[in-house]
């Protein structure tokens, strides 16, 4: 595989990372506002249907870019337990016991043994899902690694093809009418770790206007989304979440489009740069500690309303970052806050 390999330069993954954790801020913050179809104006849900829909890669992106950094590289098992894995678990017990204290604030008659069980088993706070599914990933990637640097193209894209099987399989009306086949060990997340480990090897140098192939591969994903989202859930009168999931052809189509767009992308102004990287180097903490942020913010009647959604989402994630950033850099100041904070 002397012609199948990582690219040198990876600064465009730290790129796609930043975008794609604003990303996450930007869903969450449009989310509340695309479950009340029929309950709002429609020019308001448009707009946040919009707006969500255009991001719905952003899970998906994260997992693409642990498949394109790690896959590639040797580990061994001792080593990587200890370096990798003790990297996101300590910083998952510390926001885990952040937001269970948070919860007990708010709620004080709550608190239970039962509680804090259910908040430990379920998450703590419902973005913590993400956590609990990249440890897992995180576990298996020593074996993945092993057989990806061992495996010919055609042996990666054997497996990408039974993947794309999979979830064509569980797509609405396809399913009703697929055999009973068990694919699930190439079901799931697995699928977009090696799915970037597959996307950032690949040379597509030969490919004209690469840009625009892949901008409009993503823009094809997301109009699918957008428009399936509203056909659906006109059809049924009420919102419909079949298009928004993270295994939903469209969303898929979406990943791939931003993914290899954004590995044809150069960042060069030196004032976007310093932004990006402060981002980047907060990427995890951020992550954790947007959810609370966003909570005080609407405490304080800053949400996604706040000059209709059109604009307000916006305004919204823009607080939130800026918020979110200030509190990973005062925290990761303290002692050992570097390990905590993520």
């Amino acid at each position: 595989m002397s012609d199948f390999k990582q690219k040198e330069d990876t600064s465009w993954l730290d790129n796609l990372r930043v975008f794609a954790t604003i990303s996450v801020i930007f869903l969450h913050v449009a989310a509340p506002f695309v479950t009340k179809f029929g309950k709002i104006s429609m020019p308001n849900w448009w707009w946040a249907n919009t707006y969500d829909g255009l991001v719905r890669f952003c899970v998906p992106v994260f997992v693409m870019l642990t498949g394109a950094l790690l896959l590639p590289r040797a580990h061994t098992l001792k080593a990587y337990l200890k370096n990798r894995l003790v990297r996101i678990v300590i910083p998952f017990a510390f926001w885990t016991a952040i937001y269970i204290c948070h919860a007990i604030y708010e709620k004080p008659n709550n608190y239970n043994l039962t509680f804090i069980v259910d908040k430990l088993i379920n998450g703590a706070a419902y973005h913590l899902w993400y956590i609990y599914m990249i440890i897992g990933i995180y576990l298996i990637i020593p074996i993945i690694s092993t057989w990806i640097r061992k495996a010919s193209e055609k042996e990666i894209l054997y497996f990408l093809a039974l993947w794309l099987i999979s979830i064509l399989a569980t797509q609405p009306i396809i399913s009703n009418y697929t055999p009973d086949f068990n694919l699930k060990y190439f079901s799931g997340f697995i699928g977009y770790l090696v799915l970037g480990h597959y996307l950032s090897s690949m040379k597509f140098e030969n490919i004209k206007h690469i840009k625009l192939v892949s901008f409009s591969i993503f823009f094809a994903g997301v109009l699918l989304t957008i428009i399936g989202t509203y056909l659906l859930s006109s059809q049924k009168g009420k919102f419909i979440v079949d298009l928004y999931t993270y295994f939903s052809l469209n969303v898929v189509i979406a990943a791939i489009g931003i993914f290899l767009f954004f590995k044809q992308f150069t960042l060069k102004n030196k004032h976007l740069l310093k932004f990006r990287n402060f981002i980047n180097r907060n990427s995890f903490g951020i992550y954790f500690v947007h959810i609370l942020v966003l909570f005080y913010l609407n405490k304080a009647g800053i949400n996604g309303s706040i000059l209709t959604p059109k604009f307000g989402i916006f305004i919204t994630t823009g607080l939130c970052l800026f918020c979110s950033c200030v509190i990973i850099h005062f925290l990761k100041k303290i002692p050992l806050g570097h390990k905590l904070v993520g």
